[in-house]
């Protein structure tokens, strides 16, 4: 069974600058659509940047300008790089990877917007 594994979450103070990457457990072929989510606490789970194979990208109004989502396609691996961090950033950042129909999801990495 495929895992997603994140890293690069903690605590940051406002401003400051955090990078998530995100890798299967095992070499799953090429990917479609790599994407980032966040869950904050009561809320429900939303989009923060999707990055296609086409190299088309997507991100929430509330990022652009700060975040900056990649890939690397030889190491299936996706990044985000968050800069100006904010506290309302503050959540659970789950990656997202999709081949075809399957749809593969990290367990999530903490990130904490706080001074």
């Amino acid at each position: 069974q495929v895992q997603l594994v994140e890293s690069g979450g903690g605590l940051v103070q406002p401003g400051g600058s955090l990078r998530l990457s995100c890798i299967p457990s095992r070499n799953i072929g090429s990917i479609n659509v790599m994407a980032w989510f966040r869950q904050a606490p009561g809320k429900q789970r939303e989009l923060v940047a999707l990055i296609a194979s086409s190299g088309a990208i997507i991100y929430a109004e509330s990022v652009k300008g700060r975040f900056t989502i990649s890939r690397d396609n030889a190491k299936i691996t996706v990044y985000l790089q968050m800069n100006s961090l904010k506290p309302e950033d503050t959540a659970i950042y789950y990656c997202k990877m999709q081949q075809g129909t399957a749809n593969y999801w990290g367990q999530g990495t903490q990130v904490t917007v706080s001074s």
